[in-house]
């Protein structure tokens, strides 16, 4: 029997447009995108993992290298990395009996877009 397939919230369609925060206020579509990622990072042991994903060589890592260092079992680093890879911040490669994660580059600039603090802000009406 095999497992169904999951969705993957930002992978399969392409991120909503958007704009620095300090030209113009989100669309509602844009927020709801944004906030299933920010919720995603919101927790202290994803952050790390993702931290560590993108400091490995090439942006990936093997899930075999990323258990040392935490103080939670196996099954909840595969379901930390499980929601990261839903939230569209990182996508896996079974290769092998071993799945590889790596970066998603495309959400991780889409962020750093939103919070550019550096981009000329609206004008005030």
């Amino acid at each position: 029997m095999s497992k169904p397939q999951l969705p993957l919230i930002g992978v399969n369609s392409p991120p909503c447009e958007v704009t620095p925060l300090v030209r113009q206020p989100l669309s509602t579509d844009a927020a709801t995108e944004l906030a299933s990622i920010f919720k995603a990072l919101s927790d202290p042991v994803r952050l790390r993992l993702l931290s560590v994903v993108a400091s490995h060589a090439g942006q990936q890592a093997c899930v075999c290298d990323l258990s040392e260092g935490f103080d939670v079992s196996q099954p909840t680093i595969s379901h930390h990395l499980k929601v990261l890879r839903e939230a569209g911040l990182l996508s896996s490669e079974r290769r092998g009996s071993w799945v590889y994660y790596r970066i998603e580059p495309a959400a991780l600039r889409q962020l750093s877009h939103l919070l550019d603090i550096t981009a000329p802000a609206a004008v005030a009406r």
